[in-house]
């Protein structure tokens, strides 16, 4: 494990030292390229990015988060074009109807959840998912985007106020207890969903009195 852990340390400051000489485009391009078809440590480089010049964080999570999203509409275009035999491969039949019904029922919040978790959350899956049930693109382009400033904000926040290392910590424990904290997401956003539902009842309900009260 500390083998892994030092790799990984040292892949992640390779990366940094590449980008860094760029910018903000750097973040921009790396947060591009992990968006689709490659997976690299992107917590750790938005981390550093913003450990080094603290004053630009918001650019960071823009740029990140912009970056996210094109490279993500590469796997829009192949899930669009086709790509409901690749899915149907790579989750089971259960996994895919459930992927799907969400997609049909509440397509924003179910590419937009996913978008703010870390790894290992299957992100892919889910916006490989989205152009196969040919979500409508201004949509995915938003829920991405309002997915991933979620989650980099967080992540800039945590590293302003505890240094670049809560983001491996963050990880770690994300890593090992997933499906808990996977399970409580899930629980929130069903609460969230039934608050939601019956205030839209109660608005429509009092709309309707208010209409019978003036024909009256």
């Amino acid at each position: 494990m500390q083998t892994i852990k030092h790799i990984l340390a040292r892949y992640t400051a390779f990366l940094w030292a590449l980008l860094k000489p760029l910018g903000a485009w750097g973040i921009f391009a790396i947060a591009a390229l992990d968006g689709s078809l490659l997976g690299l440590p992107l917590d750790p480089v938005v981390a550093g990015y913003v450990y080094t010049n603290r004053p630009r964080f918001l650019l960071y999570i823009f740029m990140a988060s912009a970056g996210s999203v094109l490279g993500s509409i590469v796997i829009y275009i192949i899930g669009y074009t086709g790509g409901e035999t690749l899915l149907r491969k790579r989750i089971p039949p259960e996994r895919f109807a459930k992927i799907h019904a969400a997609f049909e029922h509440h397509p924003f919040w179910a590419l937009m959840f996913p978008a703010m978790l870390p790894p290992p959350t299957p992100f892919k899956l889910f916006v490989l998912a989205a152009g196969v049930t040919e979500m409508q693109f201004t949509h995915f382009v938003l829920a991405i985007f309002a997915g991933r400033v979620v989650r980099f904000t967080a992540i800039a926040l945590l590293t302003l106020k505890f240094g670049p290392e809560i983001v491996q910590i963050t990880g770690t424990i994300f890593r090992e207890h997933f499906n808990w904290v996977l399970g409580a997401v899930a629980l929130g956003l069903a609460i969230w969903l039934v608050v939601r539902q019956r205030r839209a009842k109660s608005k429509a309900l009092t709309a309707e009195i208010a209409e019978n009260a003036d024909k009256k």
